[in-house]
């Protein structure tokens, strides 16, 4: 079995020295999959969806790139970075939105975290503005679809 990562000598948690690790160009793709009942579909104006709230998409993707953003004040071990590029998109596909979320950096640590939170976060700013129409939203599969820069690129193929 492989050593864990976030865990030392003596099995307690902690955060990783990258000290003597190289500076790249690190990028990460995640995606998060929100399925929308008939309700809620039936609210899809253009590329949006239009509630007392606002504009459902455009508001995810702010939440989603603020949350990228903060992601080592969520998530204890991940080290602070300073994001180069944050783009999140959101595609409605059939009876689900698809929610991307790209990020970039030039650091010694990966951006799989911050990607994965923003895509999270994305999804979940979806269901709280749509919920008042069904609470039949359902966030399904977030994951990883690719990294680059870091010990091994990973692409996710399926």
């Amino acid at each position: 079995m492989s050593k864990l990562s976030h865990v030392d000598e003596q099995n307690r948690p902690t955060m990783v020295d990258v000290s003597d690790k190289a500076v790249t160009d690190r990028e990460a793709h995640a995606r998060a999959i929100v399925r929308l009942p008939t309700e809620v579909l039936a609210a899809l104006d253009g590329d949006d969806i239009a509630t007392k709230k606002g504009p459902v998409f455009a508001t995810a993707i702010i939440a989603g790139v603020m949350a990228a953003k903060r992601t080592h004040e969520l998530i204890p071990f991940c080290h602070p970075l300073g994001l180069e590029k944050c783009k999140i998109t959101i595609d409605v596909t059939g009876q689900q939105a698809v929610v991307d979320c790209r990020c970039k950096v030039h650091h010694k640590t990966g951006v799989e975290m911050e990607a994965l939170t923003g895509a999270s976060i994305a999804a979940l700013t979806i269901y709280d503005m749509c919920k008042a129409m069904s609470h039949d939203i359902v966030i399904g599969e977030t994951r990883l679809i690719s990294k680059t820069g870091g010990k091994q690129d990973f692409y996710r193929d399926d």
